[in-house]
Parts: structure tokens; C-alpha cells; sequence
């Protein structure tokens, strides 16, 4: 994945509703209609929140007649576990911390 990639993501992820769209995608599987009653939003609103999580790739929507479900697109948040993998990997050898 490139660095826009990751802008996009993080993007994404700079909205408390999109955050906790994500907390409730990570449980089950979820229809629009279930996320319109979850945060008592438009469904315009809904929709503009639910475009930025899908095109940054961190959902998936699959449309089922007139409704369409959402998943947690579990590749691209191996991916975001991945990119932090070397954060946590960091020692560091100031004084202030102990480590």
C-alpha cells in the first residue's frame, strides 16, 4: 500500500461517527438501515460517512435489492496492523523513559 493509501484511511478514520461505525462493523455485519438506527443520522449523512469508509477500503458494501450491507474489510486492517508493526518495534534508549 502507498502513503496516499494511508491518507485516505486516516482520512477516514477522522470522524467520530466513522470510528464508531468501525467498532460496530468489527462485531457483525451490519445493513444500512441497522447503522441508520445505531446513530439516529440522516440517511444522507449515512451515505457520505459510509462513501469515505468504503472508498478508503477499510469497509465493503454489497448491495441486496434495495439495501446494501457492510463488512469490516479485514485485508486492509491487516495492512494498518502491519504499517504499526515497526512502531511497536522501536527501542528507545533516552533516559527519561527506562526503556
Amino acid at each position: 500500500m502507498n502513503s496516499k493509501n494511508y491518507v485516505e484511511i486516516f482520512k477516514a478514520l477522522g470522524d467520530e461517527t466513522r470510528v464508531n461505525v468501525i467498532k460496530i462493523l468489527s462485531k457483525e455485519n451490519q445493513c444500512a438501515c441497522q447503522l441508520l438506527e445505531a446513530f439516529q443520522i440522516s440517511q444522507s449523512t449515512l451515505s457520505h460517512h459510509m462513501k469515505l469508509l468504503t472508498d478508503s477500503g477499510l469497509v465493503l458494501a454489497r448491495k441486496e435489492g434495495k439495501w446494501v450491507y457492510y463488512r469490516i474489510n479485514e485485508e486492509m486492517f491487516t495492512d494498518l496492523k502491519d504499517f504499526f508493526e515497526p512502531v511497536n518495534a522501536i527501542d528507545c534508549e533516552c533516559t527519561k523513559c527506562g526503556n
